[in-house]
């Protein structure tokens, strides 16, 4: 019996490779930080059963046209805005993703872009490094208090919820705004629901961890930026698309709001000609929100293990429905 063929756009952990060698023939694209190139994910495709890819790989229309015969897409992600999922749900091909895994490791790593976007860490670190640190200022390189603060949540899913928890530990007044009210979350945690607009209006640090959807496209832009406090720090560790790159930077340089700290951003990887990185009041990463050795191997683990359930025909542990997107 032939054994189904796979692609893999990326070098994963061994530990999910091993898993599909076990049951199939595996192309891996070998580098972890180049993207396969089109040409060559379309060859390999050709005769592909399965494919095991990431955020930064779009599997669209024409990649789709090229495998006539694949059953699955597996995404070592919670997000899945880069799949064209009508189509792929219109040729019955399923499709996995992995939520929940990266909740905990996620929720640290905003909050850490919270506290280091508040606190100037990064400037305060480069200016070591750069050799400006000559003596001692009383308001030298002085930052927005975190403990005691007011954080706006947009978005209470898992990862919401995670923040919000690590935010009652510092004991910050608890905003959040949501498609739907959370009862237990406002009585484990005191948090409050509130419109958007008076999210952004009373918050200190606004959170934006909203899916990427239709409705949510550039939800963050000027008007947004204008409702906030000069004092606030803005953190998006959702989707670029969600925010007005252009609208930030004018809110930033403008001194509309004090602060952002950015995960990710509309193009990825960004440009270093993008406008907000020449900020020092922006603190940006390289979209690392999962970004911990347990939670990755985990995360390739699991969407090892949605493809091979899609290769058997049965069902994945997480797969993403093509009519409730």
């Amino acid at each position: 019996m032939n054994r189904p063929k796979v692609v893999v756009t990326r070098r994963m952990p061994q530990e999910a490779i091993e898993l599909l060698e076990k049951e199939a023939n595996v192309y891996v694209w070998d580098s972890e930080e180049t993207a396969i190139p089109q040409t060559v994910l379309l060859e390999q495709v050709k005769d592909a059963a399965g494919i095991l890819t990431n955020v930064a790989d779009s599997i669209d229309k024409e990649v789709l046209d090229a495998a006539p015969s694949l059953k699955v897409i597996s995404t070592m992600a919670v997000g899945y805005d880069n799949i064209d999922i009508a189509e792929a749900a219109r040729r019955g091909i399923a499709i996995g993703h992995t939520p929940g895994i990266l909740t905990e490791a996620t929720a640290d790593l905003t909050f850490a872009l919270l506290m280091a976007s508040g606190r100037r860490v990064a400037e305060g670190a480069a200016y070591v490094k750069e050799g400006k640190w000559k003596s001692w200022g009383p308001m030298l390189l002085t930052g927005q208090d975190v403990y005691g603060a007011t954080i706006g949540i947009i978005g209470m899913g898992r990862i919401g919820e995670g923040i919000a928890r690590r935010a009652a530990g510092f004991d910050m007044n608890i905003l959040y705004h949501n498609r739907s009210r959370k009862p237990d979350i406002e009585k484990s945690l005191n948090a409050e629901y509130c419109s958007l607009d008076s999210l952004l209006e009373r918050s200190d640090f606004v959170v934006l961890l909203a899916p990427s959807t239709p409705e949510t496209y550039r939800m963050m832009g000027e008007r947004e930026f204008k409702l906030m406090k000069s004092s606030a720090v803005f953190i998006n560790a959702s989707r670029g698309k969600n925010v007005d790159e252009q609208a930030l930077y004018e809110a930033l340089q403008d001194g509309e709001i004090w602060a952002a700290g950015l995960d990710v951003f509309d193009e990825e990887p960004v440009s270093l000609d993008n406008p907000l990185l020449s900020l020092s009041n922006v603190t940006a990463l390289p979209h690392i929100g999962s970004a911990s050795i347990k939670t990755r191997t985990k995360m390739a683990v699991v969407a090892a293990q949605n493809l091979l359930a899609g290769l058997a025909g049965t069902e994945l542990l997480f797969e993403v429905k093509g009519d409730t997107v």
